[in-house]
This record gives structure tokens, C-alpha cells and sequence, in this order.
């Protein structure tokens, strides 16, 4: 008998992991009470990182076929004026059921799909339990604390995806007084439209309708750039994702005992630093590749995989909510404005190279990335940008 893995939620994080266990050596067991649920949404963006990850099993060269590939980042004030350009950033952008349906390809037929909901998940007959359910994780308040549920931001996030590609002079971010708005190419000749702004709207259940009146109204007018109005006025309410952005609470530990929170039961942030998504597959990876070395017992796995993913994820939780304060501040930002005009253009994080034999290299090895905290997207579907 292998050594039972129960793995907490079917999202990005849940299937990576799943995909990643040798089934030679490990019963993998996933449970999701929606599965459907995953197979939606818009765009994601995937860094070096988690693409070397995924070469690991054997799915990034597909996705990367598929992908858009993006190489320049540029950030614009709410009229569409340039303020600061990033060159080589390398990011894949595909889309939410792409990845799901590559990963959902990627697991071992051997690995058992249970249909329903774990509140407790401490009565699991497992040898390890992995919490990857999200920013609302029932894993992570059971097992570390009923004071760590999720804390809603006082921002709204509205995303939806329009036909036809945009016209290059259009992409990027534009961030405006107390709002931020961006739009980027995705698969299929399209295009990917996402807008932030505080609301007291929610926090459950916002109506898109409504969200989409309220930054309709924000950003009328000539102070934003025309492609801005244009976008919003064409929003379809019933193709239009509206949420509350949530982040998870600061965490002193991602392991007790035998459990381990990965992804965003971890350390779920704000869309800002485009890394959910990217972080919940490097956790994955490097929580299964610690786990699969059979000189390492399961507890010393666990310990290792804590000592290497907790303070990036932590760092980058925080990073990411500073962002968010910075690109839609309420005040100062014609001093923002100006001071971005003066930052010289940055390069992307460096990471090993994209191209067919570095992902071929990372295919025939189990071994934890070398950029372990890669930059991408979000992984729960209620923190994505």
C-alpha cells in the first residue's frame, strides 16, 4: 500500500498536485463538491516558473503551443498615457479551462475523484491531507484556526472576455484615481478586459449589473481613455464575472501535523503581482517533489516544504495588497503618475528559458523549479485579475 494522499479542492493547486504524485507510490484521493466549477472563468498568465513546473508533466510545451505569448508589460495612467514599460517578462497567457483541462489530463488514471465537501478534514483516512481549497479554505480554519477565514478587501474586481484581438496600443493597465483597468490578447482572437475599484458592494453574491453600472460611472468622462468606456458600455452583465476580492490572513505555519495548505488556502492575494495561479502550481510541485524523494519520510517532506514556500507566499501577499494601494490610490496620484514617468523600464524576472529544449529539460526532472516563487496569475476563481 502506497501512502494516502487526500487532497481538499479540485482547482489548479488540488490537480497539480494530483498530477505530480507518482502512482506507483502514493493513493491520491481529490475532493471537490463543485468540479464543474473550475472550467470557467477568463485569462491566466503563466510565468517561467510554474511553466517549467508544468513541463514536469509533460503539459506546458501543449499549453505553451496554445498560448499568447506576452514579452512586454506596460502600465498607463486612466487616459492611456504611457508611464512605464516592463521588457522581457516572458508571460503565457491561456485560458482558466486550458489549464484545468491539461491538468485533468496530466493525473494518473489511478487517482480517485470524490464528489462532496470536507468541513472537517481531520476524520480524512489519509496519510497527508492537502488543503487547496481556496481563499475559503475549510481546511486552513479547521486545522490552524477558526479566526483565519478569509478578509475581504474594500476592493471590487469585474472580468470578462470580449472577441477580436485588441489593438497593441490599447494593452496594458491604466490606473487611474481610486480605479485600475487593464485589458491583454487571449486565446482564441480575443480579448481579456478586467477592472478593480473600491465598492461596498457584497461581499457575497454581487450582482455583475449593478458592478458594472458603478464602474461605468467611475470611469466616464474624458479623464479615461476612450477604449476604457468602450469596453465597459459593451459588457454583457451576463458574461461579466463581479467579486470581492478577499485575501487570506497572514499565516505562521502551512503545515501541522499532516496537513499542508498549498495555493490559496495559503497565501491568496490580490490579482496585482499576476501570481496566484503561478504560486498554488509551484507549491504543487515542490510539495510533491519534496514527498517523492525516498529519502525524506512524509513529516520531514511536510517540514521542508514549509521552510521553502511559506515566507514567498507570505512576502508576496503583501506585495501584492501594497500594488493594489499604490494603482488605485485615492490620493497622490499625479505625484504616482510622475514618478513612474522617471523609473527607468525594467526587465521581467529572470527565469530558465522558454523555449522547447529548456521545457523538454524540465519534463524529465521532478525536481522543484529554480525560480520557486515564478510570477502568474490567481488561482482561486474569486481573486483574479
Amino acid at each position: 500500500m502506497g501512502v494516502r494522499v487526500a487532497i481538499v479542492g479540485g482547482g489548479i493547486a488540488g490537480l497539480m498536485m494530483a498530477a505530480c504524485l507518482p502512482p506507483e507510490r502514493f493513493e491520491v484521493t481529490v475532493y471537490e463538491e463543485r468540479p464543474g466549477r473550475w472550467g470557467t472563468g477568463a485569462a491566466i498568465g503563466l510565468w517561467p516558473g510554474a511553466l517549467h513546473a508544468l513541463a514536469s508533466i509533460g503539459v506546458a510545451q501543449h499549453l505553451v503551443d496554445g498560448a499568447i505569448h506576452l514579452d512586454r508589460g506596460l502600465v498607463r495612467d486612466a487616459a492611456g498615457t504611457p508611464l512605464i514599460g516592463m521588457n522581457g517578462i516572458g508571460l503565457r497567457m491561456v485560458t482558466r479551462p486550458q489549464l484545468i483541462e491539461a491538468l485533468e489530463a496530466a493525473m494518473p488514471p489511478d487517482v480517485r475523484r470524490v464528489t462532496a465537501a470536507v468541513a472537517d478534514p481531520r476524520g480524512l483516512p489519509a496519510d497527508i491531507v492537502i488543503g487547496a481549497d481556496g481563499v475559503r479554505s475549510a481546511v486552513r480554519q479547521t486545522v490552524f484556526g477558526t479566526d483565519l477565514g478569509p478578509r475581504a478587501t474594500p476592493w471590487l474586481a469585474l472580468r470578462g472576455m470580449r472577441a477580436g484581438a485588441p489593438l497593441a496600443q490599447h494593452v496594458g493597465e491604466y490606473w487611474g484615481r481610486g480605479d485600475l483597468f487593464g485589458l491583454t490578447p487571449a486565446p482564441g482572437e480575443s480579448t481579456y478586459w478586467f477592472v478593480a475599484f473600491r465598492s461596498t458592494l457584497g461581499p457575497q453574491d454581487v450582482e455583475p449589473e449593478e458592478a458594472l453600472a458603478q464602474a461605468r460611472a467611475l470611469m466616464a468622462g474624458p479623464g479615461h481613455a476612450p477604449i476604457v468606456r468602450e469596453l465597459l458600455a459593451q459588457a454583457d452583465p451576463a458574461t461579466t464575472l463581479a467579486q470581492r476580492i478577499f485575501e487570506a490572513p497572514p499565516m505562521a505555519r502551512v503545515v501541522r501535523g499532516r496537513v499542508a495548505l498549498i495555493g490559496d488556502a495559503a497565501h491568496a492575494m490580490t490579482p496585482n503581482l499576476g501570481r496566484g495561479a503561478c504560486e498554488a502550481i509551484v507549491d504543487a510541485h515542490t510539495l510533491a517533489s519534496l514527498l517523492s524523494e525516498t529519502r525524506r519520510s512524509p513529516a520531514a517532506a511536510l517540514a521542508a516544504y514549509e521552510r521553502r514556500r511559506l515566507l514567498p507566499g507570505q512576502v508576496l501577499r503583501v506585495a501584492s495588497r501594497a500594488l493594489m494601494r499604490v494603482a488605485a490610490a485615492e490620493r497622490g496620484q499625479p505625484a504616482r503618475d510622475a514618478l513612474l514617468r522617471r523609473v527607468p523600464a525594467p526587465r521581467g524576472t529572470p527565469g530558465p528559458p522558454l523555449g522547447s529544449r529548456g521545457l523538454a529539460r524540465a519534463a524529465r526532472s521532478r525536481r522543484p523549479p529554480e525560480v520557486v516563487s515564478g510570477q502568474d496569475s490567481g488561482e482561486d476563481g474569486g481573486n483574479r485579475l
